[in-house]
């Protein structure tokens, strides 16, 4: 085992912990996920071997290049904005797409993994922080308009809602959308089937997991302060 990498994931579970227990949650309920972008497969197996089986990759190309040999305990998540003409390379590669923020996209994935045989997990996006440079539904009232026709998609199961935290050191700002999106994920649940299991909040990065999960939030996305900074500029 990596002991820098294992070293850190320490502090992390224990930071984790902290914040679950200043929220009165049980820091289990939370999932880690290794975002590797930008990152050499040789990390994907350290971060396998530190126990880690939950993995974020933002472009499919570079996905395809690590995991095309995915071990069937590995879920794999596609964490950044899935363009049509990638659906067909993400259906066959992907557990999880955490980015749908149109009903164009998720019609194209669906078609993908019809002859596929195939399901796939979705989160939809929202964008909390009103960022132009950021992807996702603007609003929940734009994400609602698309919500009854996503929902006949027959491979697409619905499973909660994601977003990225406003670029700002100001922990209220990044507080107010966490909760904003735990709000719409309530507000999401009134408005679909008793049998549509809408039970991930996907928030929180390396600068802001902590606020995340003491505003529920039961996925992380954890990428720099497991890694190391990358090269790339893209934001994880």
């Amino acid at each position: 085992m990596d002991t820098v990498l294992a070293g850190r994931l320490g502090e992390i579970r224990a930071r984790i912990q902290a914040a679950a227990a200043r929220s009165g949650r049980e820091s289990s309920d939370v999932r880690l996920m290794a975002v590797t972008k930008t990152h050499p497969r040789e990390m994907v197996l350290a971060a396998r071997g530190a126990g880690l089986r939950v993995f974020g990759e933002n472009r499919v190309a570079e996905a395809a290049e690590k995991y095309m040999d995915t071990p069937a305990d590995a879920e794999l998540h596609l964490i950044g904005h899935l363009q049509t003409n990638k659906a067909k390379q993400a259906a066959a590669l992907f557990s999880w797409v955490d980015s749908i923020d149109c009903l164009h996209t998720a019609r194209a994935l669906n078609t993908r993994l019809a002859p596929l045989q195939k399901d796939m997990n979705i989160l939809l996006e929202l964008n909390t922080s009103g960022e132009d440079s950021k992807s996702g539904y603007r609003t929940f009232d734009d994400l609602e308009t698309d919500l009854e026709e996503m929902l006949l998609l027959p491979r697409l199961k619905l499973r909660g809602l994601m977003t990225v935290g406003p670029l700002t050191g100001d922990a209220g700002q990044i507080r107010a959308a966490f909760r904003h999106l735990r709000i719409c994920l309530d507000r999401l649940r009134r408005l679909t089937p008793a049998d549509c299991r809408l039970d991930t909040l996907s928030m929180g990065m390396s600068g802001d997991f902590e606020i995340a999960v003491e505003e529920g939030a039961n996925l992380i996305r954890l990428g720099t302060i497991l890694f190391g900074k990358r090269e790339s500029r893209c934001a994880e």
